[in-house]
């Protein structure tokens, strides 16, 4: 049972009575959400623009292509293994520079599929994403049995897409997005629930800054994911 988890002080922690403890929870997983949603206007605004401007033309199919879209992962490994070490400035500049490099990244959707589209499957997602991260909060269930599962599946998406990419299979793309909607909708759910036990497990208040921030990355991943799935099911493409 971990909807809501037990309040247990200890000698390092510097919330002193459940009533501080629940109000740092409540700030604290807001502090996530707030991150998540700005990182998601940052992208879209960046994406958004990068179609407009033609920066996206101009760098599409050059070198330059390729470290858009392998730096978001170099960002993510460094905060991932720098946690400890990194400031909350660092850990907050990293997560900006990952949405900006992401809307890069995704300028194409822009020029693939029409406007109306987009904004139907983004609602689609947000509403999606609401609906489980709000049950990944309130559950009494624990979801961790769940969470070795969606990381197979993540996994076997992973792989089985970079297969696609030789094949070139339509079919097998359809099917992917929708295990991929499935994958990443379960772990919303599950990671909404893991981030809300990091704050139990903490040491110290003094480390919510940066994990909200992780816990937001984790969250916007989840609903890029959702949306990008989403699309290539739903979204019409522009004629040529």
């Amino acid at each position: 049972m971990v909807s809501r988890p037990d309040y247990r002080p200890s000698a390092d922690r510097d919330w002193a009575s459940p009533d501080v403890f629940d109000r740092g929870l409540h700030q604290y997983m807001l502090r996530v959400y707030n991150h998540m949603a700005g990182g998601l206007v940052v992208t879209g605004v960046t994406a958004a623009l990068a179609a407009a401007s033609g920066l996206y033309a101009a760098i599409a199919g050059t070198p330059l292509m390729w470290l858009i879209v392998f730096a978001p992962l170099a960002i993510a490994l460094f905060l991932g293994f720098a946690f400890a070490r990194v400031s909350l400035g660092t850990a907050r500049a990293a997560f900006w520079a990952y949405a900006i490099l992401i809307g890069l990244s995704l300028a194409g959707i822009f020029i693939v599929y029409t406007d109306t589209s987009i904004a139907r499957v983004f609602f689609i997602t947000a509403a999606t994403f609401l609906g489980m991260s709000l049950w990944g909060y309130t559950t009494g269930s624990d979801l961790t049995q769940f969470g070795s599962l969606l990381m197979m599946g993540l996994i076997g998406v992973v792989l089985a897409g970079l297969i696609n990419l030789l094949l070139g299979s339509q079919g097998l793309q359809f099917a992917l997005s929708i295990i991929s909607v499935i994958v990443f909708t379960g772990l919303t759910a599950w990671d909404t629930q893991r981030i809300k036990q990091i704050y139990l497990d903490m040491p110290s208040s003094s480390e919510a800054g940066k994990a909200a921030i992780f816990g937001a990355l984790s969250l916007y991943l989840d609903f890029i994911n959702i949306f990008l799935s989403l699309l290539q099911i739903f979204g019409d493409r522009r004629e040529k």
